[in-house]
């Protein structure tokens, strides 16, 4: 009989200064019987600094760490598939190794999982930034609502769900290479879920905002997001969604893709045309039939496909945020979009 109830995957690349932290969150404040309940798979993605050593030295002490060293780096997506490969638990979680649990948060989710045996457990989470500062995250407020409409909304990470192992088996589902991994996966094993729990509970720290992290990189790479979802919409596709569901996923891929385009920590200014081009494109690509359109001012911009609107709107809000008294600059940009209305129709 499997006693192992849950497999903690934990991915390392350049985290010296975070991973002791995130370890030893894991197993804090467990009991020997919770303890035996829980399995923790380090996978070292051939990182170039000290991390390998470091898991090799805190499994040697604590004999409770099971570390899988890779000979080549292989990114983030296939490290978690690596471990996962290794992992003997009914459910996996991936936790990424420069975030930390808070006290309580492996016992909260044994517990429920215990009682609930869902396909997948949704939990809450904290962003913190740099200087320590804790902060809600906007969709949270999603978990409050246990349908499927509204959970569709939450943050779309693999780090807030923690999956039954057997539901990957059966969709023969696995992370993708490249960045913006968490696309593919996150929102499938959400949908093809036959039952879904939700821990109303803070469970996890995500940092933000990290030097080195790769929403803190400038790189060609953040263009991988459209591939991305190109597997994502393909595999929603071929299960025949209903309408609602097809409007909430494009929406979503809009309102993420517009995020990357307006965040000059991932875009050099000078691909930035280049990127809302393929954001366009990829509108009018996926742009579901009966689609009621979004309120948004940059979504008609998109819908329009002017990127020279959408660079106006773009520097008049910073002038105005960083002066609030010329805020004013922003209204004839905004005066000058389509309303839904007006603009064409794409198809």
């Amino acid at each position: 009989m499997n006693t192992v109830l849950l497999s903690v995957v934990v991915p390392v690349y350049r985290v010296e200064g975070y991973l002791y932290q995130c370890l030893e969150s894991i197993r804090a404040g467990l009991t020997a019987a919770e303890s035996a309940s829980v399995e923790v798979i380090a996978v070292d993605d051939a990182s170039p600094d000290g991390c390998g050593a470091m898991l090799d030295g805190y499994a040697d002490r604590h004999g409770d760490l099971r570390v899988v060293h890779l000979s080549r780096n292989v990114g983030l997506g296939l490290a978690r598939n690596a471990g996962l490969a290794e992992a003997r638990g009914d459910y996996v979680w991936f936790v990424d190794s420069d975030d930390w649990l808070p006290p309580g948060s492996v016992r909260a989710v044994l517990d429920r999982l215990r009682a609930d045996r869902p396909d997948v457990l949704l939990v809450d989470h904290l962003r913190v930034h740099e200087n320590g500062r804790l902060e809600p995250d906007a969709s949270s407020g999603a978990l409050k609502d246990p349908g499927l409409p509204s959970l569709i909304r939450l943050q779309h990470t693999a780090w807030n769900r923690i999956v039954r192992c057997g539901l990957l088996e059966e969709l023969d589902l696995r992370f993708l290479p490249g960045w913006y991994e968490d696309v593919p996966f996150s929102n499938p094993v959400l949908i093809a879920a036959r039952s879904v729990s939700v821990l109303d509970r803070v469970c996890y720290h995500y940092r933000i905002g990290r030097l080195g992290a790769i929403t803190a990189t400038r790189s060609e790479r953040h263009f991988e997001a459209f591939d991305q979802y190109d597997r994502m919409l393909a595999w929603v596709a071929a299960r025949d969604p209903e309408p609602w569901l097809r409007h909430q996923l494009f929406t979503l891929m809009v309102n993420h893709l517009l995020v990357v385009a307006g965040n000059d920590g991932r875009l050099h200014p000078g691909r930035r045309r280049a990127f809302f081009k393929r954001l366009v494109a990829h509108y009018r690509r996926y742009l579901p039939a009966g689609y009621p359109g979004h309120p948004g001012i940059k979504h008609r911009l998109v819908r329009l496909g002017s990127y020279a609107l959408y660079a106006a709107l773009r520097q008049a809000y910073r002038i105005g945020k960083r002066d609030p008294e010329l805020s004013p600059a922003v209204r004839p940009v905004l005066a000058s979009a389509p309303q839904p209305a007006q603009a064409a129709t794409i198809r």
